[in-house]
């Protein structure tokens, strides 16, 4: 992970933290293309972790952890996240692993942000 990908996983758990009361206890982004890929351990609350012990509640909390996140993303776009790449935010795509505590987050920018932020390649 490079600089750029770590101020963005950085800003992630911010940002998640802010609308959602808790962020992910680690976040690992990966660029690729005009992706930001973040993987998220340590999601779940406890009082989540409870929930998802129901089968009723994995349901309900898988639908909280994906669709709402994208929702909130909708109706909070991350400026900090576009400032950082200079690229516009686009959509999200979320997923998660309720057993194993591990999400998914691919974010979709306007832009190649893989290549804007490679490292040098020295010969």
């Amino acid at each position: 992970m490079n600089k750029t990908e770590a101020e963005f996983s950085n800003l992630v758990k911010a940002f998640r933290k802010r609308h959602m009361g808790k962020g992910p206890r680690e976040i690992r982004t990966t660029f690729c293309k005009c992706w930001a890929i973040c993987e998220m351990e340590g999601n779940l609350s406890p009082v989540e972790k409870f929930i998802a012990s129901a089968a009723d509640g994995k349901q309900v909390l898988r639908s909280a952890r994906t669709e709402m996140v994208k929702e909130m993303y909708k109706n909070n776009p991350p400026i900090e996240m576009e400032q950082l790449l200079g690229a516009r935010f686009l959509e999200l795509y979320v997923d998660i692993d309720l057993e194993k505590d591990f999400g998914m987050s691919i974010f979709v920018f306007d832009q190649d942000i893989e290549s804007k932020f490679a490292a040098p390649k020295y010969l």
